[in-house]
């Protein structure tokens, strides 16, 4: 059971969020503040493994409080809960665990307490965390949020559930630096990440993958490496 701290400056919010997390099966405890200080406080006295702070909280801030507790021999994990994207860069920069934007959706929310859960079997591992630009704004990704990603000339575009993001990286560099984070060449045009598989066709005439609902041809140059490695990952092909 995970158990939770939420804390918000307005009380409907943290009510609000407390009821959304009180119907996840895998959350325990769910302790209230209404202020920064009164945040510091049930974390000095009560036993937290995850914190969802309201950044925009007068006198202390949720920034001020991550940047507080992450000075803790075991400090809990972060979810930043926000109305705006304004401070994603500087939140991640904290190593936060996540980035919600009100009004929370139970959806979304159920994501992140999986993302808590992962830290906390993981040993608290951080996240490799990825800055993409987005309409002017800058934004920050979970690398294990990519499912695929499509070379475009010397630019990639990474691919995720909600959206897609342009990096002026080529795919071939993205190639050797993710390698060890389960993600294997498939074409010349293609990057997929083995963890967002869903179904392939490796024995038809022309070999398939569909990866996070998106069907991506397999080269035949490619395909020999595709089958290694899915039989050292012993996930096994199908047709």
């Amino acid at each position: 059971m995970i158990n939770v701290l939420v804390a918000d400056d307005e009380l409907p919010a943290v009510e609000e969020l407390a009821f959304l997390l009180g119907r996840d099966e895998r959350i325990g405890t769910i302790h209230r503040a209404v202020s920064g200080a009164e945040a510091l406080s049930a974390l000095e006295t009560e036993s937290v493994d995850a914190v969802f702070l309201d950044i925009h909280m007068p006198a202390l801030s949720g920034l001020d409080i991550a940047r507080a507790i992450s000075r803790s021999p075991r400090p809990p994990a972060v979810v930043f809960v926000t109305a705006d994207e304004d401070c994603a860069l500087e939140a991640f920069e904290l190593a936060a665990v996540d980035y919600l934007l009100k009004p929370v959706r139970a959806e979304r929310l159920a994501r992140s307490i999986s993302r808590i859960s992962e830290l906390i079997k993981d040993g608290s591992k951080v996240p490799e965390m990825i800055t993409v630009d987005q309409g002017g704004t800058t934004r920050m990704i979970r690398r294990d949020d990519v499912s695929y990603v499509q070379a475009q000339g010397d630019y990639a575009r990474l691919h995720t559930a909600e959206a897609s993001y342009l990096i002026r990286v080529p795919l071939s560099d993205l190639e050797q630096q993710w390698a060890e984070a389960g993600f294997i060449r498939i074409h010349r045009s293609y990057l997929m990440s083995l963890n967002h598989v869903g179904h392939m066709k490796l024995a038809a005439a022309r070999p398939s993958v569909t990866v996070a609902g998106a069907e991506l041809p397999i080269s035949r140059r490619h395909l020999p490496a595709v089958r290694d490695k899915l039989e050292a990952t012993r996930i096994r092909p199908q047709g």
